[in-house]
């Protein structure tokens, strides 16, 4: 099994946060970007991976895909940042047997169908059921923009009355 230092939601992916904050954070040197769209998608994987540092190595795959390179034994000095767009992505590898025991909530922007869940995430009531089902589990789901923000528990947020 690969080393995975932080599993992140973040529909943005690569961008300033993750490169001078959560790279640096996590001393990671690679990036997996689970997604069955963008795997499809060469000119935005190209994007995205001249966004990263230099001395990180960008993987992208589509879920399943990107659940068996998970899966995978890895050289011990593999570092992942494991990044989805939507919790759907998440609960997939959860399925498919990934273990992760932490997802730190990062930003989903406004849409159709999306509405304000927190800061900077807003979400559709399939996402928010989703990440309700995420915590059942027995996740430990957290809200966090940077490093240095204190972390925000999910389960606060999606069970307020």
């Amino acid at each position: 099994m690969r080393n995975i230092v932080l599993a992140r939601i973040d529909d943005r992916l690569i961008h300033g946060q993750i490169v001078t904050s959560w790279c640096k954070s996590t001393s990671a040197n690679g990036i997996l970007i689970a997604d069955d769209g963008l795997s499809k998608d060469s000119f935005t994987q190209r994007i995205l991976k001249a966004a990263a540092p230099p001395d990180v190595t960008v993987a992208i795959h589509g879920v399943s895909a990107a659940a068996a390179f998970l899966a995978e034994e890895g050289d011990s000095r593999e570092r992942w940042i494991l990044l989805t767009k939507a919790p759907e992505a998440m609960e997939r590898l959860l399925d498919a047997g990934i273990p992760l025991s932490k997802i730190i909530l990062g930003g989903m922007g406004m849409k159709a169908g999306r509405t304000l869940f927190n800061k900077n995430v807003s979400a559709s009531p399939e996402e928010t059921a989703c990440m309700k089902r995420l915590v059942e589990r027995g996740i430990d789901m957290q809200y966090q923009l940077v490093p240095r923000e204190l972390p925000v528990n999910i389960k606060k947020l999606l069970w307020e009355d």
